[in-house]
């Protein structure tokens, strides 16, 4: 395929990368209005519609006031305080559906049109695939939240986030390939090679600690310890490990889920700008150049929105934010690791 062929499949893949980073946003004020479990079946058809007479608002209320989050926390909750969770819900679940067919069709389309080959088809119908998985994984954490416990599993919720982070890396990987093909008998000078090691480990670092963010916001420890730098006065607190087995403060503890969450943005801090530096010491092109200066743009920016949400006890749009903060810095260090091949 020539560049020329190719360039309208990435535009196309960007297209759905946006869509990504849209449905993430969406997803984490979803998240923080508890508007997740205000649409108690999952419909991939029928479901497209929206509510428009009375009735089907009172038909949708009905079968919410089945549920414990209902029940236990929203008891008496009117029509109009319902619709303003059911949307947020609503608009989440059409975009998952509307990124479907943004990336269905024309994947069809450019494969009728033989514009795709054997490598790219495999790797586009494994995106393809993900996607679905993702549409199944949405609502088997919104099932965990419709049971006795009003709320969803913080492990469903992080496996939920991280597989669009893996569907956004995806997406985006492919996309750069098509925008700038890797010569072959292009040759990485020693200290490139270095740089291009020191950048998988970032771009795996940021990745865990957007799963660590899932934790975060599953568990709603961002809710607790609303101090910076110390957390209460404290460097380590003291109740990091107060659960048995030990290993569940990982993921059950408000204390060390934020701890945790905080160090990875402190070796962050610390090892991003040590890139950024080994990074001018080698002679790079200059599109590789503006994406390390991003990067480390990015993180500045990304890290100020966290404290800035921490500080004022998660306020929906510092935290939304936020969210969508994570993803930018995940394409940052994805971005300068595909320049760095």
């Amino acid at each position: 395929m020539t560049m020329q062929n190719t360039k309208p499949i990435a535009i196309w893949l960007l297209i759905c990368c946006a869509l990504v980073f849209a449905m993430v946003v969406v997803g984490g004020v979803t998240r923080l209005t508890d508007s997740g479990l205000s649409i108690v079946e999952w419909q991939p058809i029928v479901g497209t519609m929206p509510p428009i007479t009375q009735q089907d608002w009172d038909e949708l209320l009905e079968k919410y006031r089945a549920t414990p989050q209902y029940q236990q926390i929203n008891k008496g909750m009117s029509i109009e305080e319902f619709k303003s969770i059911f949307w947020w819900e609503y608009f989440h679940r059409l975009l998952g559906r509307l990124i479907g067919i943004v990336f269905f069709f024309p994947f069809v389309y450019f494969l009728v049109r033989k514009q795709i080959d054997r490598s790219l088809g495999i790797k586009l119908t494994g995106i393809f695939i993900l996607g679905g998985l993702q549409g199944f994984m949405g609502w088997y954490m919104v099932m965990s939240g419709l049971v006795n416990d009003p709320h969803v599993s913080q492990y469903r919720l992080t496996a939920h986030l991280g597989l669009a982070f893996i569907i956004f890396a995806a997406l985006f990987w492919v996309a750069l390939g098509l925008l700038a093909p890797r010569k072959e008998d292009s040759q990485l000078i020693p200290d490139m090679q270095s740089l291009r090691r020191f950048s998988y480990g970032l771009t795996a670092l940021i990745f865990i600690m957007v799963l660590s963010g899932g934790f975060v916001a599953g568990i709603r420890a961002g809710l607790t310890y609303n101090t910076f730098p110390l957390m209460n006065g404290y460097f380590i607190p003291p109740d990091l490990f107060v659960l048995e087995p030990w290993y569940r403060n990982f993921f059950d503890n408000m204390t060390t889920v934020q701890f945790d969450h905080r160090m990875i943005a402190w070796i962050l801090a610390f090892l991003v700008p040590l890139f950024w530096y080994q990074s001018r010491k080698v002679d790079l092109p200059k599109t590789t150049r503006l994406a390390c200066n991003l990067f480390l743009m990015m993180l500045a920016i990304q890290i100020s929105l966290g404290i800035a949400t921490l500080l004022h006890v998660v306020p929906i749009p510092l935290a939304a934010s936020h969210q969508g903060g994570a993803v930018l810095l995940f394409a940052m260090s994805l971005w300068v690791s595909h320049q760095l091949r």
